[in-house]
């Protein structure tokens, strides 16, 4: 990218000449003369100077959204021109929603540095609607969510199939019931994520699938404060089994027995829809993929699927997967019985 644009975004994004050139190694004379540059180039006044800091103007705060566009179309470039020759490095940003973020992607950035070592990877932790926008403006490469608000200009691949349980703590009077009905749940205080979030759309169609409207919605911002404020017993939620498996091992928080579950919804990954594939970014979905599944058959083997969610009984006998991202429609409780009723448990 143009040296004057590099120095216009730096001096734009620290509100400080100084800092800039220091972050730059050029001397604050010679920030100056490129801002002068540019300015005089486009005939219009990009900042505000003052003794403190640097305000951007109107005409400022356009060059800079449409310089960091250049800037990432300009990496980009480089990236793929460098994967000509089958190199897999350089910078990869990733987004992912709080489930996969937390309990998932941790496991796959380890392989990914042990078959990758140029890849320098930077991980944003969002909810579905935050990540699915920043993909959508470049502002990451590629993002893993689960929730269904991708909104357009997006391509959404399925991953894997998720599983989710109401937990409880495992004091929780309904704990140890062989099967809560709905109307016990709605008198519960129930943990959920914000609006936005692919964990709280799973619960409101989860409410809606049961015909309740539970007496009290506690709002959390991460998955783990609500793990931890259930397990103190304050309400229920409804989580994905992939965080629940350390809770389970210990015997912290139990499953509950209901209609309606286990609750399935898919993970998917995101990318602008018509933008070419570098290799670094199949790199990183190559060990995506396999990590998820290696993580899926090490939970079929332990049998956790079975001993810590299941007793055996079949407490979900309306629901099946809903592979359908785009449609917006929940077929969880409304398909076939008899799939659901052969499945066996392991």
């Amino acid at each position: 990218m143009e040296q004057s644009l590099t120095v216009f975004v730096e001096v734009a994004e620290t509100r400080n000449f100084s800092r800039a050139a220091e972050r730059l190694h050029m001397t604050q004379p010679a920030v100056s003369q490129h801002i002068r540059t540019l300015e005089e180039r486009l005939n219009a006044q990009l900042l505000v100077r003052s003794n403190k800091s640097v305000a951007l103007t109107k005409a400022g705060e356009i060059v800079l959204h449409h310089a960091r566009e250049i800037g990432e179309l300009y990496r980009r470039m480089n990236e793929m021109v460098g994967e000509l020759i089958g190199h897999a490095g350089g910078p990869l940003s990733i987004g992912a929603s709080y489930t996969f973020g937390e309990y998932v992607l941790p496991r796959t950035l380890a392989k990914l540095h042990e078959s990758y070592p140029d890849i320098r990877p930077s991980v944003m932790i969002g909810n579905t609607a935050d990540i699915a926008e920043k993909v959508r403006t470049r502002a990451l490469d590629v993002g893993i969510v689960e929730g269904e608000e991708i909104g357009s200009g997006l391509d959404a691949e399925r991953l894997a199939e998720d599983e989710m349980f109401i937990a409880a703590a495992a004091s929780h009077p309904l704990a140890n019931l062989p099967r809560v009905e709905p109307a016990l749940l709605e008198r519960e205080t129930w943990l959920v994520r914000e609006r936005g979030s692919g964990t709280r759309a799973a619960a409101d169609n989860l409410f809606a699938a049961l015909g309740i409207q539970p007496v009290r919605l506690m709002e959390l911002g991460s998955t783990q404060s609500i793990k931890e404020t259930v397990e103190a017993g304050l309400g229920i939620s409804l989580l994905s089994r992939w965080a629940l498996r350390k809770e389970l091992g210990l015997g912290s928080l139990k499953p509950l027995r209901a209609e309606g579950l286990p609750f399935r919804r898919s993970f998917h990954i995101l990318s602008r829809r018509g933008d070419l594939r570098t290799r670094t970014v199949d790199a990183f979905q190559e060990t995506l993929r396999a990590v998820t599944d290696e993580m899926l058959a090490e939970d079929n083997l332990s049998g956790s699927r079975n001993d810590n969610l299941d007793d055996g009984r079949n407490v979900n006998p309306d629901v099946s997967r809903n592979d359908n991202l785009d449609d917006g429609r929940n077929d969880n409780l409304n398909s076939s019985r008899n799939r659901n009723r052969d499945r066996e448990p392991n």
